[in-house]
């Protein structure tokens, strides 16, 4: 039995007082979602621990049955084995977010306006000649990524992960001057000061470029400074292969996920018009997924828009994103499933909720439903964060979901 797993990145939430005390999982037009709840089997899954960072990363890890105490080494080097960034033993690598500052110092949103990738690179091109290129006693590379995320390495032994590193989507309206990364150890201080200096340097590099007089003209948030965080070494990962003696594919636009999916021992299938956003390409993703069933057990498809509208705070957009990845993601694999009579688990979830309220991540736990034909449906007719509540998996936890969705449980 193969399986599809879709991941609506931050989609969960919690009752929002404009929508009568309602999520918009609840509020929002959903009929594909609903029908795989409706036909399979629903509950909620702690995927994250009480005290775990609620971040993607290890969210998504605990997704695919990882222990993240064992494995979780930051976001940022599951980014660089998607971007093919390699990186030695002794090696730090960093998510290296751009993002826009107010001129009294405060960080205005972590995205710098949702930078374009084609205007980002070149922004991180200019970084890496000026300030990177591995030169010096503490050498160090940018590496561009997808719109505002990127990577920064600290190259050699004088580099040290024991860094307090704020992830700047929950400081908004913050003073930069308090989110600095911290030493946490005394090896660590080399790299404290060194990030320090990088986010100094890169002001006047990134407010002289091009790219910024351009937007600043246009009324555009510039990228105005840099900020690293997550920093983290190479991990060792069991692969899918290795755990379960199967194959797998990821279809997703963020490197965080890819990268990923690349130490699990997945493909990555990439799709034209994948953004990273609610632009993105519903369809393109649906019909990957189906083609990847062919020659692979496992397909994991991850959709980022929910997420990015609620760091957003936009509540109509947030329930848009549901809106449009039930009927051009979710219902166009169902309707091809069927097509070509092939019966797939296929399993809805996601990696954590992000309230819109707030536009952070939170770590409540995650409604699930998954449909498996040799298994028969439990009661729950609607999918939303209440209603799994009264299903048959009650709540999973550690590797309960991965091993239910490929059918080991």
């Amino acid at each position: 039995m193969k399986s599809i797993i879709i991941i609506g990145d931050g989609m969960s939430d919690r009752p929002v007082a404009r929508l009568g005390g309602k999520t918009p999982l609840q509020v929002a037009r959903k009929p594909a979602i609903d029908r795989i709840a409706r036909e399979g089997r629903c509950g909620l899954f702690r995927n994250i621990r009480p005290g775990d960072d609620n971040g993607s990363a290890l969210a998504n890890l605990a997704v695919l049955g990882y222990d993240p105490a064992a494995c979780y080494q930051g976001r940022a080097v599951l980014e660089a084995a998607n971007m093919g960034v390699a990186l030695g033993p002794d090696d730090v690598a960093l998510r290296c977010n751009l993002l826009h500052v107010t001129g009294d110092g405060r960080i205005k949103n972590h995205s710098a306006g949702h930078i374009g990738t084609a205007e980002a690179a070149q922004l991180i091109a200019a970084l890496e000649r000026d300030l990177g290129g591995a030169r010096g006693s503490q050498p160090v590379t940018f590496h561009a990524g997808v719109s505002y995320r990127h990577l920064l390495v600290l190259r050699g032994a004088w580099a040290d992960t024991a860094l307090a590193c704020a992830e700047p989507h929950d400081h908004v309206g913050e003073k930069v001057e308090d989110l600095f990364p911290r030493a946490t150890a005394p090896a660590a201080k080399a790299s404290e000061v060194r990030l320090r200096d990088l986010y100094r340097q890169a002001l006047p590099i990134l407010a002289a470029h091009p790219v910024n007089r351009a937007r600043s003209g246009a009324g555009r948030d510039t990228a105005n400074a840099i900020w690293p965080w997550s920093p983290g070494r190479k991990p060792a990962m069991q692969t899918f292969q290795e755990r379960f003696g199967i194959r797998g594919a990821v279809i997703s636009a963020v490197d965080l996920i890819n990268g990923l999916g690349r130490y699990a021992g997945m493909d990555v299938v990439r799709v034209p018009g994948a953004t990273g956003l609610w632009d993105t390409n519903y369809e393109g993703k649906a019909d990957a997924a189906l083609a990847a069933l062919d020659d692979h057990d496992l397909v994991y498809v991850h959709v980022e828009a929910s997420d990015e509208a609620a760091h957003a705070c936009d509540l109509d957009l947030k329930i848009k994103c549901i809106e449009m990845l039930d009927a051009r993601l979710v219902a166009r694999i169902l309707d091809g499933l069927a097509s070509r009579r092939c019966e797939a688990t296929v399993a809805v979830l996601p990696d954590h909720p992000t309230p819109v309220e707030t536009g952070k991540h939170a770590s409540d736990p995650v409604p699930v439903a998954i449909r498996d034909p040799r298994r028969p449906p439990d009661a729950v007719a609607v999918y939303d964060e209440i209603s799994v509540k009264a299903g048959a998996l009650g709540m999973l936890e550690g590797d309960a979901f991965i091993r239910l969705a490929l059918g080991r449980s």
